[in-house]
């Protein structure tokens, strides 16, 4: 059994209530800041796998309106993953990890729906 893991950033509202809800929950985690310890290119390939690179990348950042058209429009991973290696604020956060399981911001009916789906069957 692995353990989640959340990326987020310290003073991020979302990656607050995520931990929170996590907390409230007694569910057992890890937490990384993203900006000390930032995802590697196989790990954001792998997440993308299961997300995909538009649900991973928050369109809705600072760092993204700044962005030239030319990189709004990355074409494939490759230029997804360099794209994130110059901006890395650019993941969408939290970013939750466990096991195959993968999920970009919080949204509480979803980690409920992910950790609590044993809770209320039987």
């Amino acid at each position: 059994m692995t353990v989640p893991t959340l990326y987020g950033l310290p003073h991020c509202d979302s990656c607050k209530k995520a931990l929170a809800w996590l907390q409230q929950h007694a569910i057992a985690h890890v937490v990384v800041d993203y900006r000390a310890a930032p995802l590697n290119a196989a790990q954001l390939t792998a997440a993308a796998a299961v997300i995909g690179w538009a649900r991973l990348i928050n369109r809705a950042s600072t760092t993204w309106r700044q962005l030239s058209e030319t990189d709004k429009s990355a074409a494939d991973a490759a230029a997804w993953l360099e794209l994130i290696q110059r901006h890395p604020t650019l993941v969408r956060r939290p970013l939750l990890i466990d096991g195959a399981h993968v999920a970009a911001g919080f949204d509480a009916p979803g980690y409920a729906a992910h950790f609590l789906q044993d809770t209320h069957s039987a």
